[in-house]
């Protein structure tokens, strides 16, 4: 797995690095030599965020932890990796097969910072949506641990959004022209 670590108003010693690789290196048998890790070290005053985020043939995982101690994070996070993985792996298999995983059906959200008009604009995302059907884009979203997910639906190819509600069930926004 490739590994690329980032960090945010802190540095982050050989120590760590080597904590990281080990740590990571426990997930490997889940994922192909073409798997590549995100992991963003920031510190805030006394607390210490540590953010994962794993994209291997089309589908991402993500865990993010803050502690006062960022080894504990790190675990953490990898406790947490690992439980998605482990929770998801049969709908993973059942639903996500054959081209669904193709790396050209999905490719890193292309970002953008920029500012327009009246309001500011931190950043814009450009992504590739690969139709899906609404329990796949659930499953998405759930392990991206997002509030919503963007994805075109394969039975009507429109664009849909799916939403996690207040009291733990989902929505779909379907757009109608009107």
């Amino acid at each position: 797995m490739n590994i690329t670590i980032t960090a945010r108003k802190t540095s982050v010693r050989d120590s760590f690095k080597e904590r990281i690789d080990r740590k990571l290196s426990k997930l490997d048998r889940f994922f192909d030599e073409g798997a590549s890790a995100t992991v963003t070290v920031t510190n805030e005053g006394d607390r210490d965020t540590v953010e994962v985020t794993i994209q291997s043939r089309g589908m991402y995982y993500r865990a993010e932890k803050t502690t006062s101690d960022r080894f504990d994070s790190l675990e953490a996070v990898v406790d947490n990796l690992f439980r998605q993985i482990v929770k998801n792996k049969n709908k993973l298999g059942k639903r996500l097969r054959d081209t669904a995983f193709a790396p050209a059906n999905l490719e890193a959200g292309e970002e953008q910072e920029h500012q327009t008009g009246e309001y500011d604009i931190e950043r814009v995302k450009r992504f590739v949506m690969r139709p899906m059907d609404v329990n796949e884009a659930i499953l998405q979203m759930n392990l991206l641990e997002h509030e919503f997910f963007i994805f075109l639906n394969a039975e009507t190819n429109e664009t849909n959004v799916v939403y996690k509600r207040h009291n733990g069930t989902y929505g779909v926004l379907e757009p109608t022209v009107g």
